[in-house]
């Protein structure tokens, strides 16, 4: 097997340049790497698309500033891509076709990167673990007895993986950056409205935010610069020219960090604090300024998301009817079409969120949770906010503990959000959140969070570089070989 997909994007640019490569060389590898796909990344690969715009990419010359030309790229399986499936790994969009390319699949196409296909995921985006899919859940490629985490666990082992150096998933509550931690790449939520939404399918409106997946920060940052494009068909996304690789290299001294006495308190496993507090102890000794803190409301988040993101959740999902598209349960009545539709196309953890966020939005409900919550949830950010203006970055674990084994969390519904503890904050206010890989235990990968300010992006790069290249982490033993 060739190994052009070991290269850092600069080598394998290079190569393109020079044409010792060519664009279906690359496409071909990860075709070869996902194999039988018993990683079972994806849930649909899309061999004759890819070697097609592969081949079509030869007749154009290589932009020698576009790094990401001919680059292969997975997609998570709610993001849509015209004339491929987008089932949302559920059985009532099992056999759906998306008629339009969202807005970032647009930019991914124009800037000539290469879909290999669409990648598992919890259904609907409902999950913590990937196991939720209608297809089975992926495997984590470190230890494939262990979750991947979720909701973006395909495009986690994709690219953990080496499948393809970069993916797209969606963070709704954390769910790029959990998996990311699980399985030990770099996942980044950006600031809310910095990526159109248009194209996904929603989950919670006010939560849900498409962001990069690769396997390092710099990376990271050149995908983001691609698909962070002002879009009129997202009325919450804005206008943007910067360049986020523009502080990577940048002298951290004197840098400012916040660590919230909640994200080290006893909810975090022993042993990743242990991982936690060493780099903090680097972060130290190279100048930074670091001081634990207090934060109203930090402990509401779980609280806050279920009731959001439930309600949210039942509002959007109302569309899958059996009308209009997807499964269709032909009824004599109008009411039991419906009902037997949602019935069989659901799964349980999207019922079951559907069904709490129905009763939530019932009525007088909607005004004791739902608005009660997102009052409370304007008092988190801004107590946020707060600690922004006096520090750059807050700082933290990714998730309590490292990937888990399949079936622990099936039998209590609640402990899946709990995955989510330390990262839903970001959600909740639309800050800038990073999870990059800080060690290991027990032989698998444990993230750590970098969160900033509403636009600072480039500040969160400038230090997620900075810990990477200090750890040096070996990170070739999620690879599939």
């Amino acid at each position: 097997m060739s190994k052009y997909l070991d290269l850092s994007i600069n080598e394998i640019h290079e190569l393109l340049l020079k044409k010792e490569i060519k664009p279906i060389d690359l496409v071909e590898e990860s075709f070869e790497r996902i194999g039988d796909n018993h990683l079972n990344a994806f849930i649909t690969v899309d061999y004759e698309g890819a070697r097609k715009r592969a081949i079509e990419l030869e007749s154009i010359p290589v932009d020698e500033n576009n790094l990401l030309f001919g680059i292969p790229i997975a997609i998570k399986d709610n993001i849509m891509v015209k004339e491929l499936k987008c089932t949302c790994a559920s059985h009532i969009l099992e056999n759906f076709i998306s008629v339009y390319d969202a807005s970032v699949v647009e930019l991914i196409k124009k800037n000539n990167m290469i879909i290999i296909g669409k990648t598992n995921m919890d259904e609907f985006a409902m999950g913590s673990t990937s196991e939720t899919s209608y297809f089975g859940a992926p495997v984590n490629p470190w230890n494939e007895s262990k979750v991947p985490g979720g909701s973006s666990g395909g495009s986690a082992v994709s690219v953990a993986a080496r499948i393809t150096p970069f993916a797209l998933g969606s963070d709704t509550g954390g769910s790029i950056r959990q998996p990311a931690s699980f399985t030990g790449i770099v996942g980044m939520k950006p600031t809310y409205g910095r990526v159109s939404r248009f194209g996904l399918v929603a989950f919670a409106s006010s939560l849900d935010q498409i962001g990069p997946m690769t396997r390092n920060v710099y990376e990271n940052a050149l995908l983001l610069n691609l698909i962070s494009k002002n879009d009129d068909k997202d009325l919450t996304s804005f206008e943007t020219s910067e360049d986020f690789t523009r502080l990577i290299g940048k002298d951290i001294r004197n840098m400012k960090i916040a660590i919230p006495n909640y994200f080290v308190s006893d909810i975090v496993d022993k042993d990743v604090l242990h991982k936690f507090n060493e780099v903090v102890e680097m972060l130290k000794s190279k100048g930074c300024q670091v001081d634990y803190v207090d934060i109203n409301h930090i402990n509401k988040a779980v609280i806050l998301y279920q009731i959001i993101a439930m309600g949210e959740a039942s509002s959007n999902l109302a569309r899958f009817d059996g009308i209009r598209y997807g499964l269709s349960n032909p009824s004599k009545t109008l009411e039991d079409l419906y009902k037997k539709t949602r019935s069989e196309g659901f799964g349980r953890e999207v019922k079951r969120r559907i069904m709490v966020g129905s009763y939530i939005l019932s009525g007088e409900n909607a005004k004791i949770y739902y608005n009660k919550a997102l009052q409370i949830r304007d008092d988190l950010k801004k107590s946020f906010e707060n600690i922004y203006k006096e520090y750059d970055l807050i700082l933290g674990p990714t998730s309590s503990r490292v990937a888990y084994d399949f079936n622990d969390n099936q039998d209590d519904p609640l402990k899946c959000f709990m995955d989510d503890v330390l990262v839903m904050h970001a959600n909740m206010g639309g800050f800038p959140s990073m999870s990059i890989p800080m060690g290991f235990i027990n032989n698998l990968p444990i993230g750590l969070q970098i969160m900033g300010k509403m636009y600072d992006e480039a500040k969160i790069y400038q230090l997620g570089s900075f810990i990477e290249k200090e750890l040096s982490l070996d990170l070739e033993g999620g690879k599939h070989e």
